[in-house]
């Protein structure tokens, strides 16, 4: 099981790895549109818009990659103070209320835009004669589909928690340095 627990974790940092180059994309656009604006006085109106699809692209394929790594945002003030299985029995309870049924919207609505875009071919409208959209909101699905992956190699995770006590090995674990340091601080009073 922990092997096909750790696949799933590759699998999700592959992805963001290879998305994570879309920054150096969106980077290297907005230089060369900033010095063709100002430099060159030729702006281009469509950058616009593929630097916030850009943005977004790297937002949603993100997603899967920093839930493998642990690094979502929680309230680890609190949090950190628990036992293991204590978070595995809260972590549980919120993936399954809020975490599945969030992401299983996200994908079939996102699949639902992404099929409408394809059939109408559909372009941005921010800009007059805008960029083509529906290969962009085509991620949106696949993100929710590769976050949804991940959900359930955690919520995996909280049972086998919840059962030994510990929580199971991640690819690379992230420590969170400032639950250690807090802790640690709280100890000395």
């Amino acid at each position: 099981m922990q092997t096909f627990l750790l696949f799933i974790d590759k699998v999700s940092t592959w992805i963001g790895q290879v998305f994570s180059w879309s920054i150096v994309a969106l980077t290297l656009l907005i230089v060369w549109e900033v010095a063709s604006r100002y430099i060159l006085n030729s702006p281009h109106p469509w950058v616009f818009d593929v630097t916030y699809m850009l943005y977004g692209v790297l937002f949603m394929m993100a997603g899967a990659y920093t839930l493998a790594k642990n690094g979502h945002v929680r309230g680890d003030v609190l949090y950190g103070f628990f036992t293991p299985r204590t978070q595995a029995f809260f972590d549980l309870i919120l993936y399954v209320l809020f975490f599945i049924p969030g992401v299983v919207a996200l994908s079939y609505a996102g699949y639902q835009f992404a099929s409408d875009a394809w059939i109408i071919k559909e372009h941005s409208s921010v800009t007059a004669d805008g960029p083509p959209i529906y290969h962009f909101k085509t991620i949106i699905p696949i993100a929710g589909t590769m976050l949804l992956f991940q959900g359930f190699v955690e919520i995996v995770r909280c049972v086998m928690c919840l059962k030994n006590g510990e929580w199971p090995s991640r690819e690379e674990d992230v420590e969170e340095v400032d639950v250690d340091k807090l802790k640690a601080m709280v100890g000395k009073q």
